[in-house]
Parts: structure tokens; sequence; C-alpha cells
């Protein structure tokens, strides 16, 4: 996500945590939008449980869906990929 992006979305996080969250409600989900950071390569979005593609898609769509953001520059969500989270939630990973 573009730095700019990034701070649009920061600069009305209670906004979209809600609107997350009922858009992951409206899904049946049971997870929970709890906060939204920003970081170097844009933003993170921390939920109360692991997210599965369905909860990703979700969330996605919304993200595309805020006015004065490119979608464009929206990449695709995903879990994060560093080994000890992986140990941490249980989630095999593999060694290279």
């Amino acid at each position: 996500m573009a730095k700019h992006t990034a701070e649009l979305t920061i600069n009305s996080a209670h906004i979209h945590i809600a609107n997350i969250n009922k858009c992951l409600k409206n899904s049946k989900s049971d997870i929970v939008t709890d906060f939204i950071r920003s970081t170097n390569n844009g933003i993170v979005i921390t939920t109360n449980k692991l997210a599965n593609d369905l909860n990703l898609s979700t969330i996605e769509k919304y993200l595309k869906s805020i006015q004065n953001v490119d979608s464009d520059l929206i990449e695709s969500p995903h879990l994060p990929k560093s080994k000890s989270y992986m140990k941490i939630i249980g989630l095999p990973y593999k060694i290279n």
C-alpha cells in the first residue's frame, strides 16, 4: 500500500475498524479487528483470531471500497511470514 494511502487509512482508523468488523460480521465471521497500525510498507490490521482466506478477502474488498484510496495500490492482505510468528500460532512452515 502506498504511503499516502496508508496515511488516509490510519487517520480514520477507528471508522475503518468499525466498518471492517461490520463486513466481517455480515460474512458470518467470528473474528474481530482490534486495531490498525502503520508500517514502512503499508498498514497492519490486527485481529483477535487467525484470519482465513475468506476473512482476508472481506477485508481487502472493504479497503478497496474506501473513497480517496486508489484500489490499484492495495496489495492482497496476507498473514505474517516470520518463522517465530508461525511457531507461536502453531502453523507449519517450510525451512529452506
